[in-house]
């Protein structure tokens, strides 16, 4: 009986669980990886990065070493990103990415990829850069909450 009652709680607390993650990741990941690099296009607009957005809750928290190093979810997280992202809408005459790879598990995805840009900032001093990152997501309610940026 004892046995019964044991099974019959797992199915009580772990089928729901399971039976609600019928979330399609392979398509998520290729429709965010597709609105951020947008975002980094010379020609990227104000419509581009809103669109980019749209996948972040509002309190999105964002870790991006050096520059950002917390990775606190704040209630104008995704205000601070709009803001942080605005000021480099446009910037790069050239930019390249790869897709390396993607994995993914319940409530996260890690994508590893590869970009290089060239460009001016605004003082007028051009810059270079390449890299390879591997940012790792948070979802909540199919969303990101959490982003994580590590790059060499």
């Amino acid at each position: 009986m004892k046995k019964l009652i044991i099974a019959f709680m797992g199915l009580v607390f772990f089928s729901p669980a399971m039976l609600a993650d019928n979330f399609d990741y392979d398509a998520f990941v290729k429709a965010y990886y597709d609105a951020h690099l947008k975002t980094q296009q010379p020609s990227a607009t104000a419509e581009d990065l809103e669109h980019y957005l749209s996948f972040l809750t509002d309190d999105v928290g964002n870790q991006h070493f050096p520059n950002a190093p917390d990775d606190s979810r704040e209630p104008d997280g995704k205000a601070l990103m709009r803001k942080g992202m605005s000021r480099y809408l446009g910037v790069h005459s050239e930019y390249k990415a790869e897709l390396i790879d993607y994995q993914h598990g319940y409530n996260a995805v890690a994508i590893k990829h590869k970009f290089s840009a060239k460009g001016k900032r605004s003082d007028g001093s051009d810059f270079s850069y390449s890299k390879v990152a591997l940012d790792v997501l948070e979802l909540e309610n199919g969303k990101v909450s959490v982003i994580r940026r590590y790059s060499e």
